[in-house]
């Protein structure tokens, strides 16, 4: 490799995980499907959320002092530490997240994960909401205002997504896209405990965001911890064919997803600026 860095302390991340899958999720299990599930949960309820680290791993990073080789890819500048991150995000999905997506999408009937799914999205529509907002497209926020009202009313709170089928349509928007929007540039590739693909410029706008998100608004702790593992792992579930083709098609793992991500979100921003038009349905 091209690159180095030194071997001094790079990060302290803390995760605070307690009660992430509550015992009530695997309610809907039987036999062995419920043994496997839980023997998961024991270890999945040690990982929990990562709160607003966003920030400190972008500190940690600069503090660390990390060299680079003259090979080195100009927009991966600490490649030697995201790699050491992709190691161990890879290591703890093969161990926790796989084994319970699967078993998930094994066990759980296909009308309850689309519910799930149209639940999540529709909390994504209010932030999506906010962005387009901040951008000052008027016409997807207002459609995306509408998605989320019509849907958590008469979509039972979001289960059914109604605003889909009379005509209204998704635009999904994050907070980095929001910043890009307006001329912040990415800055270097970083690969967050968990979280996977990102950059100076996302994990910023990812931290922010994370302090919008209605789900973290909630009162009820153990409920809270409940909905962000049945998104984990339904975000996850989502996940299983691209990984599996991702494992099979890249000689190099790390560096086939870093050039998606780095170009997917070029263009996502490029588009933002140049047409004015929306990501819809979030492509």
């Amino acid at each position: 490799m091209a690159s180095s860095c030194s071997a001094k302390p790079l990060m302290v991340v803390r995760i605070n995980l307690s009660n992430v899958l509550v015992r009530r999720s695997a309610s809907g299990f039987t036999g062995s499907n419920k043994g496997a599930f839980m023997k998961n949960h024991n270890r999945f309820s040690r990982l929990g959320r990562v709160g607003l680290q966003g920030a400190a791993v972008v500190l940690a990073l600069f503090l660390a002092g990390c060299a680079t080789g003259p090979d080195a890819n100009p927009r991966d500048p600490f490649e030697p530490f995201n790699r050491e991150v992709s190691g161990v995000n890879d290591a703890v999905d093969r161990a926790v997240l796989k084994p319970v997506a699967t078993a998930y999408t094994t066990v759980t009937p296909d009308l309850v994960r689309t519910g799930v799914s149209n639940f999540f999205r529709n909390v994504g529509d209010a932030w999506s909401f906010v962005n387009a907002t901040l951008q000052l497209r008027p016409k997807e926020a207002s459609e995306n205002a509408l998605r989320f009202g019509v849907n958590t009313v008469f979509g039972l709170g979001g289960l059914l997504d109604i605003a889909s089928e009379i005509g209204l349509e998704r635009t999904t928007l994050d907070f980095g896209q929001t910043l890009g929007r307006w001329g912040v540039p990415p800055g270097p590739y970083l690969v967050l405990p968990l979280f996977g693909p990102s950059s100076v410029r996302d994990a910023a706008g990812f931290t922010i965001e994370s302090r919008g998100d209605l789900v973290q608004g909630l009162s009820d702790v153990p409920l809270r911890n409940s909905l962000y593992a049945l998104r984990a792992v339904e975000t996850r579930a989502n996940l299983l064919r691209a990984t599996s083709i991702l494992e099979g098609a890249a000689l190099d793992k790390y560096t086939f997803t870093r050039d998606i991500y780095l170009n997917r979100r070029e263009s996502q921003i490029e588009d933002l600026k140049d047409k004015g038009v929306g990501l819809k349905n979030g492509y």
